[in-house]
């Protein structure tokens, strides 16, 4: 009976293990596409001159941010669901990096996604925001990124509103609003 029931354990054991990879394997494959389509639909102009880099070292950064700042912008935190200064923000304007003030989104692009971070379909040009891969929490997305200081925004999905099918999901924290 010991021997039937470990065969069993074993059987469910590689199972879950498929279900997980399977998982994983769709995750990337979806992480890829969003990132095609990014290309597709907003590629950058030719000649377009790359934003000059900010750097600095952990500890201006610790300087400059409050401490959620730092911990979303820098370390790649996420701020919880409804929470954010911007989630619900309504007002005409612009939003900048909160590391570098550079432009990232315009509010005529904010859209109401229902997730409780402000989300965006595009950014305000192509060369304001990078994208890169993420793996973190067993998933595979798309991370996006300033930039011009590389700080930690939010990440972009394939499930947003016409015209880009896009949807920027970002942090308040990471983000600085200039009203109109």
């Amino acid at each position: 009976m010991n021997g039937v029931m470990i065969l069993v354990a074993i059987v469910a054991i590689g199972a879950m293990a498929a279900v997980v990879w399977l998982g994983v394997a769709r995750s990337s494959a979806s992480a890829a596409a969003t990132v095609e389509r990014i290309q597709r639909l907003a590629p950058e102009p030719p000649g377009a001159a790359p934003a000059e880099k900010v750097v600095k070292s952990e500890e201006e950064w610790r300087k400059q941010l409050t401490p959620e700042q730092f911990r979303v912008a820098r370390q790649k935190g996420t701020e919880r669901a409804f929470t954010g200064e911007y989630w619900d923000n309504h007002e005409r304007g612009v939003y900048r990096c909160v590391c570098c003030g550079q432009e990232l989104f315009d509010s005529e692009t904010k859209f109401e996604s229902g997730t409780g971070w402000p989300s965006f379909w595009a950014p305000i040009r192509p060369s304001a925001v990078a994208t890169e891969m993420d793996s973190t929490l067993g998933l595979t997305r798309v991370e996006v990124l300033c930039s011009r200081c590389d700080a930690h925004l939010g990440h972009v999905f394939d499930d947003g509103p016409n015209p880009t099918g896009l949807r920027y999901c970002m942090n308040s924290a990471s983000l600085t609003f200039e009203k109109r």
